[in-house]
């Protein structure tokens, strides 16, 4: 398989400031946004933020990011870093418990020419991974769809599996 086949995933693609253009950070939330359904939010820490991705390559896909608008991984300070990295072990494991997850995919794409979407945050993206699916999914001819969500409100479930 050549390309990932998302059909879902075409709102995004055409939508006005895809890929880091005019439309709001969707890693910048406000105060107000937290309970805001529409965020997709699974938490809000200190330094982090944790969201569900709108448009996933796969259920559960969890994004990363720093609360500071930042796209340089060196630019983070080491209580930034620290918390990304915890919070990326923290949603794995609640992936892992509420997907029952078989691998995972855990990785960054940094600046537009590496396949950044959101080039100007960094992010981390947490991808559920399963036997049988390739390149985040089954080949087209199979399944032309995600597998389906353990829970009607993923954003919650991941919530409760990451509580401490």
């Amino acid at each position: 398989m050549d390309r990932i086949f998302s059909p879902w995933r075409m709102e995004y693609i055409r939508q006005a400031g895809a890929g880091g253009g005019t439309a709001a950070c969707v890693f910048c939330v406000p105060d107000g946004d937290l309970e805001d359904p529409e965020r997709l939010l699974v938490g809000r820490y200190p330094v982090t933020v944790a969201i569900l991705n709108r448009y996933p390559y796969n259920n559960g896909h969890v994004l990363v990011a720093p609360r500071r608008h930042v796209a340089n991984l060196w630019d983070l300070s080491s209580v930034e870093l620290r918390e990304l990295f915890s919070l990326v072990s923290i949603g794995s494991r609640a992936l892992a418990l509420e997907y029952r997850t078989e691998g995972l995919n855990i990785g960054m794409n940094l600046g537009k020419v590496a396949g950044a979407g959101i080039a100007d945050h960094l992010h981390v993206h947490l991808v559920p991974r399963w036997a049988g699916d390739t390149n985040f999914m089954t080949p087209v001819q199979e399944n032309p769809r995600p597998p389906p969500s353990p829970s009607s409100n993923p954003a919650a479930a991941c919530r409760r599996s990451s509580a401490p």
